[in-house]
């Protein structure tokens, strides 16, 4: 899982917006004032000053915020600072890992109303699920898969990436757990986890003429594609959304056959939580359509779980088009990844750019 610039890059995004937001839906009783304390990356959604603002005003419940800069740091602060936080964003795939180690305590989903219509296929993902019980609220979801200049065939197989007629043309997703991914997918394997790992090395090396470009960042991107350096990439919805919509970039999303790499990010509740009641309140607003809808239009942001939220944006919404909910099968989302298989994706992606630089 990337620890990066599918989060950080929205930072840039954020604007000083109204404060006019409402509550769609809000469980029906009397807040009682205290704080809560949110883990997040920083420029993530939940730190949205106009949002912070209408929660709190109509709650009485102070939000304050600590940041991590990776997944592995989130989970030692979790580890480390017991009845510090109330409220973590985590991914699937280490939601699972916290709750093995018992850092979160199951939802109350009787108090996150707007969780009845988030897609069952993100509330069911086995990564955020132990023993019957749900261990995060379905927040945010997005994929990476190909981008293409308007105006070009767009490609049905991510085997377009090693098609000679983009020879030099191609910009990589430097990240090891999304390209072996990647390799999976181009040869028929599970993405999650791929048996032969050498089919997956051939498989990417086999990209290496094409190869123009390793990208890490999202304003990197949107540089170099404004620069023509490539016509296709592995890249972000969110990210082709801003691009297009925001840097007004000609470029086109597209799944191919094979289907997009899924990511879902959850909002737990940590086991030691000294206010769960205000951090449930919270959870149930990040998921409210009056949020989403508020968030999207005016600072960009990935698909939301909750399918009444995504419906809420206008019909032309960018955003809208690209997140479809048939995407969202359970074999095309990224699962937990134990360390010894961490470590070989890392090693695998490592040969194949040291192959590259040759």
């Amino acid at each position: 899982m990337t620890d990066i610039t599918r989060r950080n890059t929205l930072k840039l995004m954020s604007a000083a917006l109204l404060a006019g937001a409402s509550f769609s839906v809000l469980p029906l009783r009397a807040f009682a004032a205290g704080t809560i304390t949110v883990l997040n990356w920083q420029g993530y959604g939940t730190d949205e000053a106009w949002s912070v603002k209408a929660f709190s005003e109509k709650t009485g419940i102070e939000v304050v915020h600590d940041y991590y800069s990776s997944e592995s740091e989130m989970l030692t602060k979790l580890r480390t600072n017991p009845g510090t936080y109330d409220l973590v964003v985590l991914n699937a795939a280490r939601c699972a890992q916290a709750v093995a180690e018992d850092l979160l305590q199951p939802i109350d989903f009787s108090k996150v109303p707007n969780a009845a219509t988030v897609d069952e296929n993100l509330r069911n993902n086995p990564n955020f699920s132990k023993d019957g019980k749900g261990y995060a609220v379905p927040w945010v979801w997005g994929m990476t898969s190909l981008a293409v200049r308007e105006g070009l065939p767009k490609p049905d197989s991510y085997a377009a990436l090693a098609d000679p007629a983009f020879k030099g043309r191609v910009a990589m997703d430097d990240d090891a757990v999304i390209n072996v991914a990647l390799g999976a997918l181009m040869t028929g394997q599970d993405m999650n986890n791929p048996k032969d790992l050498e089919a997956v090395t051939k498989a990417l090396k086999s990209i290496k003429p094409n190869v123009k470009l390793l990208w890490s960042t999202e304003d990197q991107w949107n540089k170099s594609f404004a620069a023509k350096e490539f016509d296709l990439s592995v890249f972000w919805s969110g990210g082709s959304v801003r691009s297009k919509r925001n840097s007004k970039l000609p470029v086109e999303f597209v799944i191919p056959k094979e289907g997009g790499i899924g990511w879902v990010d959850g909002l737990g509740i940590p086991a030691s939580a000294p206010n769960a009641e205000g951090a449930l309140a919270f959870a149930n607003w990040l998921i409210d359509p009056a949020f989403y809808v508020e968030w999207a239009t005016k600072a960009g942001a990935p698909a939301s779980s909750n399918a009444a939220a995504l419906k809420g944006l206008p019909e032309d919404d960018l955003s809208r088009q690209i997140h479809k909910p048939e995407y969202l099968t359970p074999t095309n989302i990224m699962s937990a990844l134990p360390d010894d298989r961490r470590e070989a994706f890392n090693n695998l992606w490592q040969e194949v750019k040291a192959f590259y630089a040759e």
